[in-house]
């Protein structure tokens, strides 16, 4: 466990798994919370309110985890989400942190304002931060996530519907797997 990173016990496994994947915010202040109840979404990544207004490399972000979700009807504990699928989650929201880290404040606060208002720049965010997480290679987590979203017959359709809507499709995720395999092989060669 790195001391720039807050994480709750009970999916320290998970978080820090999803964590490997991205080297590069391994001296990044993130908290990892759960709340009670985060509307029409597992997980939430964002800057710290303290920290929005700072530079790049001196802000700190937090990831918000629902404490449960429901699926038909029921509720379940976000603890009891099989493990790859946490993970799958944590790492779209790790993609999000990225995002932001690329980000000018002032550009960081017009996409704030994008996001509340415009349901084309959701998809935009949403797609870019599971780009991240497939470019960060996360890309058998994100699947296993899908697949247990959008084949569980328990979830809602409406539920469904939103990830098909805002996230990256499997095969989208695959073709860009192929590009990223692809550029791999060319500069493999190069350096041959």
């Amino acid at each position: 466990m790195n001391a720039q990173h807050i994480i709750p016990n009970s999916i320290a496994k998970e978080i820090n798994k999803a964590l490997e994947f991205y080297p590069e915010l391994k001296e990044t202040p993130i908290e990892f919370r759960f709340k009670p109840h985060i509307k029409k979404s597992t997980m939430q990544a964002r800057p710290t309110f303290g920290s929005f207004f700072r530079s790049r490399q001196h802000r700190s972000y937090v990831i918000l985890i629902s404490e449960s979700f429901k699926i038909a009807d029921k509720q379940f504990l976000t603890t009891h989400i099989p493990s790859d699928i946490l993970i799958g989650w944590i790492g779209h929201e790790l993609g999000h942190i990225m995002d932001y880290t690329n980000r000018s404040k002032l550009n960081l606060i017009w996409f704030g304002i994008k996001y509340l208002l415009s349901d084309t720049h959701i998809v935009e965010a949403e797609r870019a931060a599971d780009t991240y997480a497939v470019q960060h290679n996360m890309e058998d987590y994100i699947l296993k996530t899908k697949d247990f979203i959008l084949n569980n017959a328990e979830i809602h359709d409406a539920y469904k519907l939103r990830i098909k809507k805002y996230y990256l499709s499997p095969e989208e995720i695959m073709d860009l797997i192929e590009r990223r395999n692809s550029k791999a092989k060319i500069s493999e060669s190069i350096v041959d």
